[in-house]
């Protein structure tokens, strides 16, 4: 390996963001904390805070490694307006933003590094997704050596045995039992950070023991069990569609946090690639030590982005967002079961049924542009990946903006469009059957401002009957449950009026049912009890 270059591995000593806010954030004390050195709980002297390594980890890579000058995740200072130009025939917009921006394709990577998710880099050959899933190993503090051979390559041969470990011959001739037999297990799996190049190209049954351990962190051969602990994942493929030798398997594409896109290269940056060849510098043999993470700052940094508040207000938004997609009034008569689940498992195309739901108004209703909704694995990730982000830009707490910002990479594969609604004969809209990330953020911005026109912000009966329940019943007499009783049904009896059933609404209706239950079951035991 050559010498570091210098320059490469300078890493800027001013603050990355200006007011980030790189205090503590009220972790859970632990038996590691109680009995540690003081000193060593805090970050050595003269090193930055996690979060501000994080973003210098960032900028070098985004200045230095990995050249993306894509700024497609956009914020604005509310104070600031934003200049917009518009180009061609088509009036391609051009947004100045005001705010620190960044480029999903370093940016995505760094945060699946700080909240141990599954990222999927998907593009072209030769486009740098390889490069920055070993970036990031490196980052975790692994040789680049290591990091190469640790890496999975796919192919239609792959076995199980090939990928996990084998089991020892000599067991395989004198064991009497399964349990006799002793695995030698591939040394990647211990790892802070894993890379499975071309996963598209592994044989399915070697696709499903992958399955297991994303899912689960342990993988079986011969009856013995490995844990291989949390960790950083990163999946590459070359087919944006994860087609390739062998089509994936839901279950394992649906086990991935975010799908980021390796864009195009930017010819007028061919001057450093030029540069870069001419003097022999490869960015993965120059990752600057400061911005290495070793075991203990990953632990902590995971800490620190679980522990960003997620506040109420914004909550509400994703619920909002949330509701809008899973209801299919025609899928069932019940009315728990009228979703788009309950079609899609009887073999019926969503589609068809939304169709026979004359009436609607299908171009602003969200939920008539998608085939499915958002499953709880899905909305964990987005929790998770908005709290990353709220923790990389120096915020107290998540921020609508930092979920706007991730929701597309969360949902991509995740939410799939009804490519035949009305919704997307507008020739304006037409752009947003292929662009993905753009047409789940206009449904999200479409889903906040019906939120708004609503004024869900302040008027919101159903949530005030959850947060009164959630109080608890200890000590509520008989006369004020049945108060609470005719609160719900009467919010139930004002919907009655009301001609179409939207999702938002199927989900409160939903809720209210619950409170009621809930009530009903506390009189009955009041009763009972004689209290």
């Amino acid at each position: 390996m050559n010498a570091p270059d210098a320059d490469l591995t300078q890493v800027s000593a001013a603050p990355t963001r200006a007011g980030a806010r790189s205090v503590p954030r009220g972790l859970a004390l632990d038996v590691a904390h109680l009995f540690a050195d003081e000193a060593a709980a805090e970050p050595a002297a003269g090193g930055a805070p996690l979060d501000e390594k994080l973003r210098q980890a960032y900028f070098w890579m985004v200045n230095h490694a990995i050249i993306s000058p894509h700024y497609d995740v956009e914020f604005s200072d509310p104070a600031r307006p934003v200049t917009t130009f518009h180009l061609g025939d088509s009036r391609a917009a051009v947004d100045l933003p005001t705010d620190q921006s960044y480029s999903s394709f370093v940016l995505l990577p760094l945060l699946t590094f700080a909240v141990r998710g599954r990222c999927l880099l998907v593009g072209g050959p030769g486009r740098g997704k390889t490069a920055s899933a070993i970036l990031m190993g490196v980052i975790a503090g692994y040789p680049v050596r290591e990091v190469r051979r640790a890496m999975q390559h796919g192919h239609p041969q792959l076995t199980v045995q090939d990928m996990f470990g084998t089991p020892l011959p000599r067991d395989l001739v004198n064991a009497e039992s399964l349990a006799d037999i002793d695995v030698a297990w591939r040394s990647w799996l211990g790892m802070r950070v894993k890379i499975v190049d071309e996963y598209n190209r592994i044989p399915t049954r070697t696709q499903s023991a992958l399955l297991t351990v994303l899912a689960d962190g342990y993988v079986e051969v011969f009856d013995q069990v490995y844990e291989t602990g949390a960790s950083a994942w990163y999946l590459t493929a070359n087919d944006d569609a994860g087609g390739g030798t062998f089509q994936v398997v839901d279950a394992l594409r649906d086990r991935i946090d975010v799908v980021v896109k390796a864009l195009a290269f930017n010819s007028r940056f061919l001057g450093d690639l030029v540069a870069r060849a001419e003097r022999g510098l490869r960015p993965e043999e120059n990752v600057p030590p400061g911005v290495v993470f070793d075991a203990d700052e990953h632990d902590r940094l995971h800490r620190e982005v679980l522990a960003v508040p997620f506040p109420a207000p914004v909550r509400r938004r994703l619920e909002h967002f949330a509701s809008q997609l899973e209801l299919l009034e025609r899928a069932a008569w019940q009315l728990e079961y009228r979703t788009k689940d309950t079609a899609r498992l009887a073999g019926v195309d969503p589609h068809l049924l939304a169709l026979a739901d004359d009436g609607r108004d299908r171009v602003e209703d969200v939920g008539a542009q998608t085939l499915n909704g958002l499953s709880v694995r899905a909305l964990q990730s987005l929790v998770l990946y908005a709290k990353a982000m709220a923790y990389f830009r120096g915020n107290a707490e998540v921020t609508l903006a930092d979920l706007r910002a991730v929701l597309p990479f969360v949902l991509h594969d995740k939410l799939q469009p009804d490519l035949a609604a009305p919704a997307f004969d507008d020739p304006e809209r037409e752009p947003l059957r292929t662009d993905r990330v753009s047409w789940i953020r206009d449904l999200f911005d479409t889903a906040c401002r019906q939120h708004d026109a609503a004024d869900l912000d302040r008027d919101d009966p159903v949530g005030d009957v959850l947060a009164e329940l959630a109080q608890g019943l200890d000590g509520v007499d008989e006369a004020t449950v049945r108060t609470r009783l005719a609160r719900i049904e009467g919010l139930l009896a004002g919907w009655e009026q009301a001609t179409k059933l939207h999702g938002d609404v199927y989900d409160d209706a939903l809720a209210l049912k619950y409170a009621h239950q809930r009530y009903s079951a506390y009189l009955s035991w009041l009763r009972w009890s004689g209290a």
